[in-house]
């Protein structure tokens, strides 16, 4: 009787063992308190996890989450994807909604400090900022079979993080939700938007409380999309008034699916480029940086040169000198790398 109880503990033990690694698996979140580069704790909430988004959790999907600074229990959440594809989340964290940022590059070229951003979002809203799909920034796969990834299954597995994230965090579920992102994310959010309707209508649990959807300079279509890009230039004065009407009136205002035949369309397509090639396209009173020339040798040294070295990027390593807005970014690369920033966000190493 004694060893028959013994055994039963046994199987007990191994039982609820292996319930508690399946649940790790499918999901674990841990509070971060302080982060390399920034001075003192972090004066929010922050945390950092992976969610399993498949039917064996083989995809996991690591994120960011900030509360609001304001009213967590009552202001809205607003789930955050990059675009790219491939852009990892951590850019729209670092240098546009999220509470810290790096401080300008200065002229001796050192490692920039965190500092906070006084016009962030998380001031009125909660975010998480999801990296999406598989492969983007520290979300990865078990199985190589789950590295495969397109549209309709990224929406499904955001679909799927939305709806476990909310499960792990009951507290949350009565907020106001909002699907956000921008660039390549407009071919992504309406999709998961709908896919939300539609579990709203079917009552899938949890229920998401959702209000709407926000997307910036979103992707829609390619035709429509590029086909703007030639009147804009002549609205910001970049090309004459006279190249223009040649363009439109030559290539019937389509300037993506050009006829090879159409010699004067294709003529007149080469002058608005070159009138426009050494533009920066992201911001046309800034000047091209290398980021965005035909010729990216410059910038691939610069990023090699910090990569090489990891271990002290967070004392005093030396960066090169910049004088680029669109340099700012490159700190962020070598900071994610950083072994001892990887410990503080949780990263698991696979």
């Amino acid at each position: 009787m004694g060893n028959l109880l013994v055994l039963l503990l046994l199987v007990l033990l191994v039982f609820t063992s292996s319930l508690s690694f399946g649940v790790l698996a499918s999901s674990s979140f841990s509070k971060v308190k302080t982060l390399p580069g920034f001075q003192g704790p972090l004066p929010f909430q922050l945390e950092t996890g992976y969610i399993g988004v498949d039917e064996a959790d083989d995809v996991q999907l690591f994120y960011y989450f900030i509360e609001s600074e304001r009213n967590p229990k009552e202001d809205p959440v607003i789930i955050w994807f990059t675009g790219g594809p491939g852009c990892s989340d951590l850019s729209a964290l670092l240098y546009e909604t999220g509470p810290i940022t790096f401080k300008p590059l200065g002229k001796d070229g050192s490692m920039p400090p965190l500092v906070l951003n006084p016009y962030s979002w998380t001031k009125v809203c909660s975010i998480i900022f999801l990296d999406s799909p598989v492969g983007t920034g520290f979300s990865y796969s078990k199985s190589s079979e789950g590295w495969q990834t397109g549209i309709t299954k990224s929406v499904d597995q955001a679909y799927s993080f939305i709806l476990k994230w909310l499960d792990d965090h009951p507290e949350f579920q009565q907020n106001p939700f909002y699907v956000a992102g921008d660039s390549f994310s407009g071919a992504v959010i309406p999709l998961i938007v709908e896919e939300i309707v539609n579990g709203i209508e079917s009552q899938q649990k949890p229920a998401i409380n959702l209000k709407g959807y926000i997307q910036g300079n979103a992707l829609t279509d390619e035709n429509y999309d590029f086909n703007a890009r030639i009147p804009f230039a002549h609205r910001m004065a970049l090309v004459s008034d006279e190249l223009f009407q040649l363009a439109k009136r030559s290539c019937k205002g389509n300037y993506v699916t050009v006829d090879s035949g159409n010699m004067e369309c294709t003529n007149n397509l080469e002058a608005v480029r070159k009138c426009t090639e050494w533009v920066n396209q992201e911001y046309i009173l800034d000047r091209k940086c290398e980021f965005a020339s035909p010729k990216p040798n410059g910038i691939k040294e610069i990023r090699r040169s910090l990569e090489e070295d990891l271990e002290n990027i967070i004392l005093e390593a030396k960066l090169p000198e910049y004088g680029c807005r669109a340099y700012n970014y490159l700190p962020a690369y070598s900071w994610a790398n950083n072994e001892i920033v990887r410990n503080a966000l949780h990263i698991r190493k696979w």
